[in-house]
């Protein structure tokens, strides 16, 4: 399954916001440097849905705060 991230990465508290079926909001504590904030979110959503983190992908956006990760 494919969804939407919008990204905020250096926030107070990490969680996970769902928008609608496919778009999700999702904060993380770390800062967006070298990949941390990515596997944050990837970490993040793979507890929000219950699977291990290897099963969370970043498709694109990777730079971007608009990203598309898909969970197998």
């Amino acid at each position: 399954m494919k969804i939407s991230v919008k990204a905020k990465p250096n926030s107070r508290e990490e969680k996970v916001e769902k928008v609608d079926e496919n778009n999700f909001v999702v904060s993380v504590k770390e800062k967006p440097e070298k990949g941390k904030a990515n596997e944050a979110i990837r970490n993040a959503l793979a507890v929000y849905f219950k699977v291990a983190s290897s099963r969370v992908k970043i498709v694109s956006g990777h730079t971007s705060r608009n990203k598309i990760v898909e969970v197998i």
